[in-house]
């Protein structure tokens, strides 16, 4: 039997599996690493805890039984996207990557969009988690320490240097830069000479199934592997929950609610121009594109509340007692602006919000309105997208959200489209194991890929009369941010 290892380079921990040829998880680990937060709205993590936490979990992974190590043909990576990691002349990380949720670069991006058309150049505007602006901020807050970098790659990029010595980048990561040529599939030599960056610090441009090096020798005795595999450059983490997912065609889309909430929908015309209002990135599929919307605090969201008032209580327990509560809330809305917003809004500044308190809610309420408020947000961005003519015919739902069958049929009565879950709740290190797959030729196609990776699970239909419940209340919830916005600029001098 032949394998290969789907590893995702995520915010809270780095997770993998082993797939067999016929598409069966096998095992799977992860291990946890720290979030270095030196003050409000700075996020960073050091590279070397990803290669550390990969060595843990590659080797727990290989030892799954005595065949394993002398039968594993590729591996590839799935990587939180935008995060910065810089090398040094020698290949060393310097200081820590800042992380796509940091938002310490306002300032950046309003210079970004001043000065250029960076929405024409790479179909997305300026936003403080991108990539570009981080350097903007390092140039001119660390000079010092931006004189050193001899080459930028994103998180699962550096996996990849670490393991084949290759300094690459996939498309799908590539185009949440900044820096991207969206049309000419190129670094944009525009953007790099306004800001007075070097075509030389840039990895090469490559595609998610390429194959990009063999693992390392020496690193493949200390896991135990007695073969050598091959490497695939790999995707961007919700590029590769889509692959995972099976978002192959116009009608599909992925709903994915980790720390952050995505909402992505397949495209396949490159020429495609939401002006900025959704990000626009490629697919691991080669000539497939999808249009994507943010929302910042979705699963942190309902962690934080029950972190800080249900910290007794189990998730599945908390989640379980929703469905006692009506529609809306009894009256209670809240809005997941925790570390501020990305779609539809772009605003580091905005802070979250529970409307309608009084004396009659409780924690039931309270916990289904923060659920309900994380859906609104995601509906913004499905809006977006139906408004430039996308019609979605089905949404596959991951991550923490599809874990409560309440909020799976809140997603559906929401958004008014049928549900789908997966068997498997793999998510990106799915989709990582695909490009593998499809980088040794197993599958002539990411379709014929899917019949044997991927299992779907339950369904839920939309109620049209929950839906139509909730689009009156959407109506309100849409009313927040603007009444807010003014509030929560004067607020902001007294955050820590």
């Amino acid at each position: 039997m032949k394998y290969v290892i789907g590893i995702d380079v995520g915010t809270s921990s780095l997770s993998g599996i082993l797939v067999n040829e016929r598409g069966e998880v096998l095992t799977s680990a992860s291990e946890s690493y720290r979030i270095i937060t030196i003050k409000s709205g700075y996020n960073e993590q050091d590279p070397v805890d990803w290669y550390n936490a990969f060595c843990k979990v590659a080797k727990e992974l290989i030892s799954y039984a005595p065949d394993i190590s002398r039968n594993i043909e590729g591996i590839s990576f799935a990587g939180q996207m935008h995060s910065l990691v810089r090398l040094d002349d020698e290949g060393n990380a310097i200081g820590n990557a800042i992380l796509w949720n940091d938002t310490r670069t306002k300032q950046e991006c309003e210079r970004i969009t001043k000065e250029i058309d960076v929405i024409k150049i790479t179909k997305n505007k300026a936003v403080e988690g991108f990539t570009l602006p981080k350097i903007l901020w390092l140039q001119e807050h660390d000079f010092e320490s931006w004189k050193k970098t001899k080459t930028i790659l994103l998180p699962k990029d550096y996996m990849v240097y670490r393991l084949t010595g290759n300094k690459v980048m996939d498309k799908s990561d590539a185009s949440g830069t900044l820096i991207y040529d969206f049309k000419h599939e190129c670094w944009s030599e525009e953007i790099l000479n306004h800001f007075d960056l070097d075509l030389g610090i840039m990895p090469k441009i490559v595609n998610s199934t390429d194959f990009v090096g063999h693992m390392d020798a020496l690193l493949c005795r200390k896991l135990g592997l007695l073969t050598i595999p091959k490497v695939f450059a790999g995707a961007g983490d919700n590029s590769a929950a889509a692959l995972g997912a099976g978002i192959f065609k116009k009608g599909d889309a992925l709903l994915s609610i980790g720390t952050s909430g995505v909402i992505l929908a397949f495209e396949d015309d490159i020429d495609v121009d939401y002006k900025g209002e959704l990000h626009y990135f490629h697919h691991s599929i080669e000539r497939s594109y999808y249009s994507m919307g943010v929302t910042l605090s979705a699963g942190h969201s309902l962690s934080w509340f029950k972190n800080n008032f249900a910290k007794s209580i189990s998730f599945t327990d908390l989640m379980n007692e929703i469905s006692e509560v009506p529609i809306g809330s009894s009256g209670l809305l809240f809005t997941p602006y925790l570390n501020g917003e990305r779609t539809p809004h772009t605003d580091a500044t905005i802070r979250g919000s529970f409307i309608g308190v009084s004396a009659e809610h409780n924690l039931k309420t309270f916990t289904r309105a923060v659920v309900e408020g994380i859906t609104f947000s995601l509906k913004e961005s499905y809006d977006i997208m139906f408004e430039n003519g996308i019609e979605l015919e089905r949404i596959v739902s991951t991550g923490g959200g599809a874990r409560s069958v309440e909020w799976l049929q809140i997603q559906a009565d929401i958004l008014g489209v049928e549900i789908k879950t997966l068997q498997s709740a793999e998510g990106p290190t799915m989709g990582a194991a695909m490009i593998a797959a499809l980088g040794l030729r197993w599958f002539e196609s990411a379709k014929e890929c899917g019949k044997s990776f991927i299992s779907y699970g339950e369904s839920y239909v939309p109620s049209p009369s929950n839906h139509k419940k909730y689009n009156e209340l959407y109506k309100i919830y849409k009313q927040i941010y603007s009444n807010t916005k003014d509030i929560n600029m004067q607020l902001k001098e007294y955050r820590k």
